[in-house]
């Protein structure tokens, strides 16, 4: 039976593409270039990289659906319309078994967000335009509460005046980005902190630091593994500081930060002084102006005193 948008599956909990996309925890570097995508098993982990940049949306299609040509075709007409905010994709479900499977696809059409490496369902079958631009838009301003806020450029775009070469990086940040490229976060870490070193106010050597710390802690973590462990232990710090690392770094920013000020609130001693610690050093990974830190950090000092 087609769902419409008025009864859409609530965006937050959806399937987790981890096992099948290998998500990468770290901010996706390739560059976004195209504004139609053909989702295959082939190109499935580097669109969810992606999508930490950009959010897509994918249609669910078939050549057996006659309604599939035209939800896919109004769907490259509204991304065109929203200005490239995010990337219209299809994936042949009769082509691409595997991953209409993991995707619980049961009918076609069907219509799914893709927001960080994470799916969620949105509809199947028909929608008018003015339910599709609704469900649009709680795409995006889901994907702007995670601070996923890219854009492509339409095909008939005219092209972009070239931008200037970047300064060169620091040595010793310089130094660390080699590093992470390398896998090698304990020397990231070690250059650094050797910034720091040289210059305490250097908020970018601080927010580097607390981001490589935080891919070390979540590089070999089993997302499903640590959620068990936190529910089963709830008053174990370590395994609730160890779930809100996995929400960050999977963009659920303010469910991680709830976690760890619940936590707070009912600890006491080493422990209280390790969580603040820890969330402290995650206000450094989502950056210090972010509305959502702001607010943690309110909250963090009522909990303390």
């Amino acid at each position: 039976m087609s769902v419409g948008p008025e009864s859409a599956i609530p965006m937050r909990g959806a399937v987790d593409l981890a096992a099948l996309a290998a998500q990468n925890q770290r901010a996706a570097t390739k560059p976004v270039d195209s504004i139609s995508v053909e989702l295959t098993e082939e190109n499935l982990q580097q669109v969810a990289e992606q999508s930490a940049q950009v959010p897509y949306v994918v249609a669910f299609v078939s050549a057996t659906s006659s309604a599939s040509t035209e939800i896919a075709a109004r769907l490259d007409a509204l991304a065109a319309e929203y200005g490239g905010r995010f990337v219209p994709a299809q994936c042949d479900v009769d082509a691409q078994p595997g991953i209409a499977q993991a995707f619980q696809i049961q009918a076609v059409p069907a219509v799914m967000a893709l927001i960080g490496a994470r799916p969620a369902p949105l509809f199947q079958g028909s929608a008018s335009d003015e339910q599709f631009r609704e469900v649009l838009d709680q795409v995006l301003d889901v994907a702007a509460q995670s601070g996923i806020t890219g854009t492509v450029a339409a095909p008939d775009a005219a092209p972009a005046e070239a931008e200037p070469e970047p300064e060169p990086l620091p040595p010793l940040h310089q130094e660390a980005y080699d590093a992470i490229d390398e896998g090698d976060y304990a020397v990231a870490e070690d250059a650094f902190d050797r910034a720091i070193r040289e210059n305490p106010k250097d908020t970018d050597a601080r927010a580097g630091r607390a981001q490589v710390r935080l891919m070390a802690r979540t590089a070999t973590a089993e997302l499903g593994a640590v959620r068990k462990a936190a529910a089963d232990h709830p008053d174990d710090p370590g395994a609730q500081m160890a779930v809100a690392d996995m929400d960050v770094a999977g963009g659920q920013v303010e469910d991680a930060f709830a976690r760890l000020l619940d936590t707070i609130r009912v600890t006491f001693g080493d422990d209280r002084e390790l969580l603040r610690a820890r969330i402290l050093e995650l206000f450094d990974v989502v950056g210090s102006a972010d509305p959502r830190v702001l607010k943690a950090r309110q909250a963090l000092a009522s909990a303390l005193y």
